[in-house]
């Protein structure tokens, strides 16, 4: 528990003023709210650290060879592949998530089960809290569930029920 623990002070220090968009909640919620989604299904202890400091490279000052350093090159590599790699400079919002949605299509199960489980939890506040933004956003999920079949089957189940729930 004690690299979970680092992981979470991490996270929490590295996210610390930042609020979630939609809920106003500080932001450290959701990456703990992801892990605890983890946590539900088949995962490994990397995972769980992945999952908290998933959102670190991408929302904060943090970079992928801080995460090798204080973590080790296994969680690294699982942020990385979980980090948004698409800049302004490729195009518009559509075409960026086209890239990250294929290079995600390319990664391990594990990093798909993470994703999957970032994907519920977004979606479930998005379409809460900002019913205009839901609609941009749960098109791009809708695309993305098929770049992460291999995740878990249950989280994907949950994933899929989320975005054509949205629908109906």
């Amino acid at each position: 528990m004690e690299l979970i623990d680092k992981a979470i002070l991490f996270a929490s220090e590295k996210h610390a003023g930042q609020k979630r968009k939609y809920s106003g909640l500080p932001y450290i919620t959701h990456p703990l709210a992801v892990m605890e989604i983890v946590a539900t299904v088949d995962h490994d202890a990397n995972m769980l650290i992945a999952a908290i400091l998933h959102d670190t490279v991408e929302d904060t000052d943090a970079r992928i060879e801080d995460i090798a350093w204080e973590f080790g090159n296994d969680i690294a590599y699982l942020v990385d592949c979980l980090t948004d790699m698409s800049k302004p400079s490729d195009g518009n919002r559509a075409v960026r998530k086209k890239i990250d949605r294929l290079r995600l299509a390319k990664a391990m199960p594990r990093v798909k089960t993470i994703k999957l489980a970032d994907l519920i939890h977004n979606s479930e506040s998005i379409s809460k809290c900002d019913p205009e933004f839901a609609k941009v956003y749960m098109a791009e999920k809708k695309l993305l569930l098929d770049a992460l079949v291999g995740g878990d089957e249950a989280l994907m189940k949950i994933a899929t029920k989320t975005v054509d729930d949205y629908y109906s």
